[in-house]
């Protein structure tokens, strides 16, 4: 009987499979938009897995075997692309400058050889190959910091237009010391020093070459921009007249703490910045990400923010003026609501930013003391970045955050 109810014995089946784990995704080969000179090593080292110094070691020995590392480096250069983002490309070495002053620290090497073959050279009407070679040394390096200044840096946005011409003087007065150094070798029965004259001439030729490609390059682009323009302004015209009126129109009729009302605003104001602001910018200013920022915070609160900036200012999006006017904005769209208006002006006593809001108002002085976003993550942050920041009731009604950063001219900073 107990051996009719005994359970079964049951078999164990094979063992399931072991998942098998999937490859991690390697990293495209791209380069950095923010390189050192290039972004050839750190984008290699990012798609191989090691660091950025092995592959720039990688090079230097490549460059012992009959010089394969600078070829395989300008082919990597030219072969692989730049990782797509919206600020323009920037590089930390300053290479224009490091190849001109190769070239100027080369140039009494220059002389000390013309002096030394001068007696040779002129009785025996010979140009000596080590002169020639020194010369060409000199010329390439001068061109090349030249045609780089004009052609590459002066997109860069931390160089520009006068860094380009700097280095552009700086480069023709080299190949004019040159070409003055190699004149008293001329002689009576011709022109024993040609070949040497002929290369500080080639590189002026090559810089008014390189000068003319990059007149060319923003004549090309102003047309592009021009063109749309003239689209972008005849589909902004269309657009007024049908969809922003829309969109003001279902604003004006919900109220602005309705959720409606809240994400016309938000539609309204990216078409708007697609229509009218146009191209974006290179790197983020105070004004753009404020403006971002105020379009978030309307999604997210029954407010209305609008940011208003005056005057010229350099400061960053990234810096502690940005954070504190965020946080001042964060507070009044959580207390305030409805309308906030953001005034940013910037000059040469430094940059101001008001945030106005039309709510109760609050006294900064009876805050409790566990309350930290305003004394702290605003006046304090503003303390510490050696700037300031007050708190008072606006005149309209409401609060009024003043925020002010000392420039170079600016007897308070």
């Amino acid at each position: 009987m107990a051996s009719a109810l005994a359970t079964p014995a049951v078999h164990p089946g094979p063992p399931p499979p072991r998942p098998i784990a999937a490859p991690s995704a390697r990293p495209p080969l791209q380069r950095d938009r923010d390189s050192v000179v290039s972004g050839v090593s750190a984008g290699l080292a990012r798609h191989v897995g090691v660091g950025v110094g092995s592959i720039r070691a990688l090079f230097v020995v490549l460059t012992l075997v009959a010089g394969a590392g600078p070829l395989l480096y300008l082919w990597l250069w030219a072969l692989v692309p730049r990782r797509t983002g919206p600020a323009a490309p920037t590089r930390q070495a300053p290479v224009a400058w490091i190849l001109a002053a190769t070239a100027i620290a080369a140039l009494p090497i220059l002389f000390a050889v013309l002096v030394l073959e001068a007696r040779d050279a002129w009785m025996s009407r010979s140009f000596s190959p080590g002169l020639l070679a020194v010369v060409a040394f000199v010329t390439v390096l001068a061109t090349t910091a030249g045609c780089w200044a004009e052609l590459v840096d002066r997109r860069d946005i931390d160089r520009g237009s006068r860094h380009a011409v700097a280095v552009r003087a700086v480069v023709v007065g080299i190949l004019i010391a040159v070409t003055l150094g190699m004149l008293p070798r001329v002689d009576s029965d011709g022109l024993v020093a040609l070949p040497a004259l002929t290369l500080p001439v080639g590189g002026m030729l090559a810089l008014a070459g390189a000068f003319l490609v990059s007149r060319w390059r923003d004549l090309s682009g102003e047309r592009v921009r021009r063109i749309r323009e003239e689209q972008r302004s005849a589909m902004a015209a269309h657009l007024h007249d049908s969809v922003l009126q829309t969109l003001a129109l279902i604003q004006n009729t919900a109220g602005a703490s309705s959720e409606s009302a809240r994400i016309a605003r938000a539609q309204e104001r990216e078409l708007r910045a697609w229509l009218f602001d146009g191209e974006p910018h290179a790197d983020s200013d105070l004004a753009t990400d404020l403006r971002d920022y105020a379009a978030a915070l309307e999604l997210d609160y029954a407010v209305r923010i609008d940011v208003v900036s005056a005057g010229l200012s350099a400061e960053r999006a990234t810096g502690e003026l940005a954070a504190a006017a965020r946080e001042a904005m964060l507070n009044a769209a959580r207390h305030a609501a409805g309308d906030v208006s953001v005034y940013i002006e910037g000059g040469a006593r430094g940059v101001d930013v008001f945030v106005r809001d039309r709510g109760a108002g609050f006294d900064v002085a009876a805050i409790p003391d566990d309350r930290l976003g305003v004394r702290e993550s605003v006046i304090g942050r503003m303390r510490r970045a050696g700037g300031s920041a007050s708190v008072r009731a606006a005149a309209s009604g409401g609060t009024e955050v003043h925020l002010h950063v000392g420039g170079p001219g600016d007897a308070r900073g």
